[in-house]
Formats: structure tokens, C-alpha cells, sequence
């Protein structure tokens, strides 16, 4: 016999259609990254050129402002002043002005960063093409960088201003006190800690500053730790909006007002020349030392001018210490003067007597 038959067969419903995306969205979503990755890439040429082009700048600017705006000494300052040592002059004498525009910039970009990231309202973050130029700067650094930056901050800045490292730190790091401990009580012990340490380093210099009436040091040494601890974490909108684009166009603005004293810094070490004259005297010559050869010394002169002294003439030649400025404030930290870096302390401790000669005291 054969299998009946089913009369009314049963139909399965068509499954629902998928939904279709149209090429409008792969477009836009396309185009959204592409954007972000453009952005993302001006950003991080523009920080590199910051970093590496204007140090470059300042240099070759240095050798300008030396020679007096003469071509021929600017080209003669240029062959003989080689890139290495142009660097090398240039990290040593504007170090605390590098170090201070990278601080700077790390830890107010972390912040816009943070604030940038967060949705305080219903305008939720802010999308990465409007999020202020430091924050992507922040984005793009790698870590070495930043911990570098504060690293070499802190041998070269001086002992005044090296507690502005301490909000600068929590602000790049985003250092909050609810990161000590999760719990109330410790954490207060732990604060209490670090600032009964702080304290024993720098409570007799605050102690000297109250009875000298100096208000400055009192503000820089007992101001940052407290700060330190309120300024990490996000911002509120309103007020991220206005602060960014001010605060990044005076940081900017604070770089080339800051630059002028170390374009104008010498780019060779001072020195005076005792010379043989042909009438049988002596005659110093102040300047710097730009080439010794086999026939001549190649001297610019303080006064303005090359001058080559055939070197059988030279009888001696003492090197002198630039006019440093008289100190502003009479504290120490442990032995250290306020005005000096660590790096400066330790030296003045190798080399406690600095024996100034006569020939430098006379200008010629």
C-alpha cells in the first residue's frame, strides 16, 4: 500500500530578512576612522616637531645671535661648532626650559584626557576630533617618554620649584588619594606619612622663609602637596571647554617668552687670551675660543669681531664663569641653596671652592 498522502502539507514561515546596511554606513564609518587616524598622525607629527625641530631652531638661532648678525661670523661659528656639541650646549643650558614645557604638557594633557573621556551630561565624551591638542599629544607619548621628562625635571630643576613635580606627577599619572588604599582610615595614614616626610625635609626652610617674610618660597614649598591631592581626576565640561584652548595657547605663548634668555645664552665658554704684543707688553683678549689650529687662534671677541692671534703669541689662557645673578632668596634645603638644581648641589660639593681670576674681574 502506499504511504497516505498529506493533503495539507505544512508551509515553514520565510525567516525574517537580515537587515541590510547600506553603503552610506560603510562609508561614514569608514571615513570616521580614516579621520581619526588622520588626526591622530597631525598630532603626533606636530609633538615630535615640538620635541626634536625646536630645540634644532633655538640652536641655529643661538649661533646667530653669538656671531652679532654678522653672515661671515655666522658661518664660521657654523663650521666649527659642531651639531653634537650645539645639542649637548643647548640641553645644558635650556634643560629646565625643555623639561618644564614636557611636564607641562604631560600633565595637563592627562587631565583634558580624563575630562575629555568622561560624560558628566547627556552630550556624552567628546568625540576624539574635538578632544584639545594636549590630550592627544598625551595619547600618542609613549611611557618612557613621560617618566624620562619627569626623571630629568627632577636633577635640573631648582630645589624652589622641585615641589611642583608633585601635583605635576598626580595630575600625568592621574594619582588620586582613593589609589593609596580602598579603605578610609589607611589612607589617611598614608598621607598623613608622605606629608610628615615631606614636612622633615622641608619644615626648617618654611621655618626660615616665615621669618624672612618671604611669601614666594612659602607659596612654592607648602602649596604643591596639598594641591597634589586635589588635582587629579576629570573636569567638569563647562569648564574643560574654556580652559583648554587658554591654558594651550599660554603654555605656547610662555615657550618663546622663555626662549629669548636661552637664544641669547653664549654658545662657547668665556675665556681671556694672554697675548704677546709686537711692541714687546702683554695684552689679554676676552671672548670665546672658536678654532685653534697650527697657525692661529680663532677668537670672537666679547667686544664684537674675529680676531686670529697666531698661536706663538698666546701666553696663557684662563677660562671665566659667567655673571651669574645675585640670589634672590637666602634658604637651604639640607645644604642645598633653593636656586640650585640637585645636579648644581652635588657639583658645588665636589668643587666647594670656585677661585674667580683677576684677568675676569677686568674688562678689556
Amino acid at each position: 500500500m502506499s504511504a497516505p498522502v498529506d493533503d495539507h502539507p505544512t508551509v515553514s514561515p520565510d525567516p525574517e530578512p537580515a537587515p541590510v546596511r547600506s553603503g552610506d554606513d560603510h562609508a561614514g564609518n569608514g571615513a570616521g576612522r580614516r579621520d581619526r587616524d588622520e588626526r591622530r598622525d597631525r598630532a603626533s607629527q606636530s609633538f615630535w616637531t615640538l620635541v626634536v625641530g625646536v630645540p634644532a631652531v633655538f640652536s641655529v638661532l643661538r649661533l646667530a645671535v653669538e656671531a652679532g648678525g654678522e653672515l661671515q661670523t655666522t658661518l664660521l661659528l657654523v663650521a666649527n661648532v659642531g651639531p653634537v656639541n650645539l645639542i649637548a650646549g643647548f640641553l645644558t643650558t635650556a634643560a629646565q626650559l625643555v623639561t618644564t614645557v614636557l611636564v607641562a604638557i604631560f600633565a595637563l594633557g592627562a587631565v583634558f584626557a580624563v575630562s575629555a573621556d568622561a560624560a558628566p551630561d547627556a552630550a556624552g565624551p567628546v568625540p576624539p576630533a574635538r578632544r584639545p591638542l594636549f590630550a592627544r599629544w598625551a595619547d600618542i607619548t609613549p611611557a618612557w617618554l613621560v617618566l624620562a621628562s619627569f626623571l630629568f625635571a627632577m636633577v635640573t630643576w631648582e630645589l624652589l620649584y622641585l615641589p611642583l613635580l608633585l601635583p605635576a606627577v598626580a595630575a600625568a599619572f592621574q594619582l588620586t588619594p582613593e589609589r593609596l588604599h580602598e579603605r578610609l582610615l589607611p589612607r589617611l595614614l598614608l598621607l598623613l606619612g608622605l606629608l610628615a616626610g615631606y614636612g622633615w625635609l622641608v619644615l626648617p626652610t618654611l621655618a626660615d622663609a616665615w621669618d624672612q617674610r618671604d611669601v614666594v618660597a612659602l607659596l612654592l614649598l607648602g602649596g604643591p602637596p596639598l594641591l597634589a591631592c586635589v588635582v587629579a581626576g576629570p573636569l567638569p565640561r563647562a569648564v574643560l571647554r574654556p580652559l583648554a584652548p587658554v591654558t594651550q595657547t599660554a603654555v605656547l605663548v610662555v615657550l618663546a617668552w622663555a626662549a629669548v634668555p636661552v637664544i641669547t645664552t653664549p654658545v662657547l665658554p668665556l675665556t681671556v687670551v694672554t697675548v704677546t704684543s709686537t711692541a714687546g707688553g702683554s695684552e689679554d683678549v676676552r671672548g670665546h675660543v672658536v678654532a685653534v689650529d697650527d697657525v692661529n687662534m680663532t677668537i670672537l671677541e666679547a667686544r664684537g669681531g674675529v680676531r686670529f692671534v697666531p698661536v706663538d703669541r698666546v701666553e696663557s689662557q684662563v677660562l671665566c664663569p659667567n655673571e651669574d645673578e645675585l640670589p634672590r632668596h637666602r634658604l637651604r634645603i639640607h645644604d642645598f641653596h633653593v636656586e640650585d638644581s640637585l645636579l648644581e648641589g652635588l657639583g658645588r660639593r665636589v668643587r666647594p671652592v670656585h677661585r674667580i681670576d683677576a684677568a675676569c674681574r677686568t674688562p678689556v
